[in-house]
């Protein structure tokens, strides 16, 4: 790993302070941590500074080691430790952290590399003309089965080829990377194998279905019975898009597929899950063939967490971030 320094005196700022919100969930993520182990908060606190200023200055970790009690060397030496922690100005829109270990440069890492180099610049952490990009090269990222990839702000690209990787920076350029759904950028759900499961194809709970179900032929029937029909009165009120709809993504279960499954049903909010009653559940439960997935993923509760008061009340109810 190259050796890894603040930024030069003239990009620090004099000072750093967290906005109102962000001071307020500082609070309460130093509040998880016993009497004594406030420095548990460390990393948190410092990804919030960065994700407030778009990297962490002297000040903020300054800041930082103030509010835990900790050194200063020490909130110095974890902000040098980790390469997710930016120590001067990059990029504006997106900050590419290309993966070279050797899985990912087995997959053509060095390809990604090119093209960071032909859109960006030769030299790492260096930014495009507008200021908008920038790149540097990092270690394992922990998606060896999906390599190559790269990772921007908190969430990873992978089973990239230079021209995806291309297509992507160009969306990021010019205000659009929300438009881009992260993880994998070929037909595959998470690190499934490519062409689908070839193994464990099926719900346990099914398996434990069939085992008290009378016979054969009872299973079959059960394994064939329809959708619910869209017409059902069970089915979920739905509402008109809103100007701005809920990430229903928070909700642990949701993927962006299943998302526009539920967007399709005139779901968009958290309120809307968060009222369903059992009928409800078991209409959309059967309308997604889930085999009672809502239900032992508890979405209702996610959701109402959710709805009063977003991640920082999922939080507080389920003691860690939603997703």
């Amino acid at each position: 790993m190259s050796v890894r320094r603040l930024a030069e005196d003239e990009l620090q700022p004099a000072q750093f302070k967290f906005t109102r919100d962000n001071a307020r969930w500082a609070k309460q993520t130093i509040g998880k941590y016993p009497k004594g182990r406030q420095a548990s908060a460390v990393i948190p606190l410092l990804m919030r500074a960065q994700d407030q200023d778009g990297w962490v200055t002297k000040a903020a970790i300054e800041r930082v080691a103030e509010m835990l009690d900790m050194p200063f060397i020490r909130v110095l030496e974890v902000a040098t430790f980790y390469t997710q922690f930016q120590l001067a100005p990059v990029g504006t829109k997106a900050h590419v952290q290309v993966c070279g270990t050797t899985p990912c440069m087995l997959r053509g890492a060095r390809d990604l590399i090119k093209v960071c180099k032909s859109r960006i610049g030769e030299q790492q952490f260096q930014t495009n003309e507008d200021g908008t990009l920038s790149w540097e090269e990092v270690e394992c990222q922990g998606a060896c089965v999906n390599a190559p990839m790269v990772m921007i702000g908190r969430d990873t690209y992978e089973d990239l080829t230079p021209e995806r990787l291309d297509e992507i920076m160009e969306a990021f350029a010019v205000g659009k990377g929300d438009t881009i759904t992260p993880g994998p950028q070929i037909d595959r759900i998470t690190s499934a194998p490519v062409g689908g499961l070839t193994c464990l194809t099926e719900d346990p709970a099914v398996k434990k279905t069939k085992r008290r179900a009378n016979g054969a032929a009872g299973a079959a029937k059960a394994k064939s019975a329809p959708a619910p029909s869209l017409d059902d009165k069970n089915r979920p009120k739905g509402i008109k898009k809103p100007a701005q709809a809920d990430d229903l993504k928070l909700i642990s279960g949701v993927g962006p597929k299943l998302e526009k499954v539920l967007h399709g049903l005139g779901i968009y909010t958290f309120g809307q899950v968060a009222k369903w009653k059992k009928a409800e559940r078991e209409w959309v439960d059967g309308y997604l063939k889930f085999k009672g997935r809502i239900e032992r993923d508890d979405w209702v509760r996610q959701a109402k967490a959710l709805a009063k008061g977003g991640e920082a009340e999922y939080v507080r109810v389920f003691g860690k971030k939603p997703r």
